[in-house]
């Protein structure tokens, strides 16, 4: 097995962005995954002691598909976010500064439909990203599940969607639950695989548009029997990987 693609999101549900390389750390997820997130009216998170939180506390694409059409770019040394969409212009700015905040809100907004829950502020939690697993997960996808999902679509759909941390290629099709309780090398870095990913309604989103275009749920449940796509994995020793590093169950 080969990486065959890397991604983060700076912000969760807000954007994604395709890297290179990274350091994975035991005990933690990816780096720069989720560490912020947009809350809206009814969040349950003490700012004061900020900690994780589950994803109904915060602003998602399940509820908000247009914002399956950001994407990001993350300056690490400086915290500082540039945010794409096909219909908005380019934002970039400080997640961590209040003052800067209100700006991404208006930004935002018109992605937000009436009714729904409405962006307030951004949030972070001291060393965790807000992943939806409650312990710190990254996810691992298979580009030959993608492909079967495709196939049975009946049309090519991109990888986006999934929303996943790494993807592997040269495995085959649905491999990747029989990894569960199992450990992974990949690059330098070990992960210990803990569970399937059952998927939301966000994987119909068009990763572009933001738009609801494909039945993927439909497809997941009606042809391969589960709504999962993925698994989620645990770092359990700190290692490197890049594009194109090798994979292997040990």
């Amino acid at each position: 097995m080969l990486v065959n693609a890397l991604y983060r999101h700076p912000i969760k549900s807000h954007g994604r962005e395709a890297i290179e390389d990274v350091r994975l750390t035991a005990g933690r997820t990816m780096p720069w995954d989720r560490v912020w997130a947009v809350i809206h009216d009814a969040t349950k998170f003490d700012a004061s002691q900020p900690e994780w939180a589950s994803c109904q506390n915060f602003v998602i694409g399940s509820r908000t598909p247009g914002l399956a059409g950001i994407w990001a770019t993350l300056n690490e040394d400086e915290r500082r976010v540039t945010l794409t969409h096909q219909d908005l212009e380019p934002l970039t700015f400080l997640p961590d500064d209040h003052v800067d905040v209100p700006r991404f809100l208006a930004w935002v907004a018109p992605l937000c439909p009436a009714g729904r829950s409405i962006p307030k502020n951004i949030v972070t939690a001291p060393d965790r990203g807000m992943t939806d697993s409650a312990y710190p997960s990254v996810s691992i996808m298979n580009m030959a599940s993608h492909a079967a999902v495709a196939d049975a679509l009946g049309q090519p759909i991109t990888k986006e969607r999934w929303r996943g941390n790494i993807w592997l290629e040269d495995v085959a099709p649905w491999a990747e639950f029989g990894w569960i309780g199992r450990e992974l090398q990949i690059g330098t870095a070990v992960l210990r695989v803990r569970e399937p990913i059952k998927r939301c309604m966000v994987t119909n989103t068009n990763p572009v548009s933001g738009v609801r275009d494909i039945g993927t749920l439909d497809v997941l449940n009606s042809v391969f029997g589960h709504q999962d796509f993925g698994v989620y994995a645990e770092v359990i020793q700190s290692g490197d990987l890049s594009l194109g590093d090798k994979a292997q169950v040990i």
